[in-house]
């Protein structure tokens, strides 16, 4: 017992150096601030770090997890709530090694296991931005996580088994512009973190891998980006994908971006520099892709009263949108027929997209997007699921039944 003690406590320190309390005795350049405040942008870190309605970066947002809730942190330079008794080490030391100023380690809902990447001089540009802000008075409330989730041993012992700090060995890079987006995507922008499945523990199975990843307690499915089926981008031409991440629509490939990746687009991608957008883009096109199930699209098994049941309710709801035959309206609404999207093996996406509705994020580059209404009032699950399967098996789709239980649940899920 005390062997593995030990060993647990010696994967939690491997690669930390002494850290120094001393802050910094002048102030950061402007440009440094600016940089920051870009680095900033692309992590996204004022999405989970401002509370609703709250002063941005102040923290007190819970982000719900299957072990409970965790509450973020106040990143503003406030000496008693937030960062200003941190000093350079102690952030560098959060975001490489996942430990607090204080030395508690922290809960992985931080993506510490993905921002372990990002260089100390990136890191260093975000603190003198975090420093640069109006100090907020603000304390996170207590997490609220059941036993042994919140106690420093368990976490200790997680991050012994999943967690290794310093950045993942990766091929031999194939341009300067690859790298660029490979850093971004796998440190800063932490993709891994909802397109990678996840285990019982909560770590993603067999790390940053991007295969695809469900957001249990959201009822989200963020699709695989290795797969020609799913979110794969290897087939597109690189202005599209550089479009889906700026605008949140790709016209030419008749995508869009809804739930929670639209957030992202809104609050991060959309102000990425047009170098950084196309080395990301550059990047994604290079992974590896599955290829897609061979054969033609078989028809869709389901009784004929659901199939009647769903082609009227099809009418009445869906077609003056996205057209009689499913072929959508370029640039407003998108094609049913032949959408990756309509034909993922799991309908989590299209059952939260009819029962809440759903927008393309409002950008410089799409400033008035269309959106789909709710229908959680208006349908019943049985009229979900049926106008559901009807969309995944007509004109050429062929994916399987959606039945009243799949949108029950769903639905529930999310309560």
């Amino acid at each position: 017992m005390a062997l593995a003690a030990a060993l647990v406590w010696m994967l939690n320190l491997r690669g930390e150096a002494p850290v120094s309390d001393v802050l910094p005795q002048a102030t950061a350049s402007a440009q440094t601030v600016e940089r920051g405040q870009y680095l900033a942008r692309v992590g996204n870190c004022m999405s989970c770090h401002t509370a609703k309605g709250g002063a941005p970066y102040a923290g007190g947002r819970g982000i719900q997890t299957p072990f409970g809730t965790v509450f973020t942190s106040n990143l503003t330079p406030d000496d008693e709530t937030g960062l200003g008794r941190w000093s350079a080490d102690h952030f560098w030391r959060a975001m490489h090694h996942g430990r607090s100023r204080d030395g508690r380690l922290l809960y992985p809902a931080f993506p510490y296991t993905e921002y372990t990447q990002v260089s100390r001089e990136d890191a260093d540009a975000i603190y003198a931005f975090l420093r640069s802000l109006p100090p907020v008075k603000q304390a996170a409330p207590a997490h609220a996580l059941g036993f042994p989730y919140s106690s420093q041993g368990a976490l200790a012992v997680w991050r012994a088994m999943f967690f290794t700090p310093g950045a993942t060995p990766t091929p031999k890079p194939v341009s300067a512009e690859w790298a660029r987006g490979e850093y971004l995507v796998r440190g800063l922008g932490h993709c891994a973190a909802c397109h990678s499945p996840r285990n019982a523990w909560g770590a993603t199975r067999g790390g940053n891998d991007l295969q695809g990843g469900l957001l249990p307690l959201q009822q989200w499915y963020a699709p695989a980006l290795t797969s020609a089926a799913e979110a794969g981008v290897a087939h597109w031409k690189t202005e599209d994908v550089v479009a889906l991440l700026r605008t949140g629509q790709a016209p030419a490939q008749q995508a869009s971006v809804s739930g929670p990746m639209a957030d992202v687009v809104f609050n991060s991608t959309q102000h990425l520099t047009d170098t950084d957008a196309r080395a990301i883009a550059v990047y994604l096109q290079a992974l590896p892709q599955q290829a897609a199930p061979a054969g033609e699209a078989r028809p869709v098994v389901a009784p004929a009263e659901t199939l009647h049941l769903g082609a009227r309710v099809y009418e009445q709801q869906c077609a003056q949108c996205h057209g009689a035959q499913g072929q959508g309206s370029p640039g407003a609404f998108p094609a049913l027929a032949g959408n990756r999207a309509v034909l993922l093996s799991e309908p989590d996406n299209l059952v939260q997209l009819v029962l809440h509705g759903g927008y393309a994020p409002a950008t410089a580059g799409n400033p008035r997007p269309h959106g789909m209404p709710p229908f959680l009032h208006v349908l019943a699950d049985a009229e979900v699921a049926a106008v559901l399967t009807y969309v995944r098996g007509s004109w050429g789709n062929g994916a399987a039944p959606v039945s009243a239980m799949d949108v029950y649940q769903r639905r529930e899920a999310r309560r």
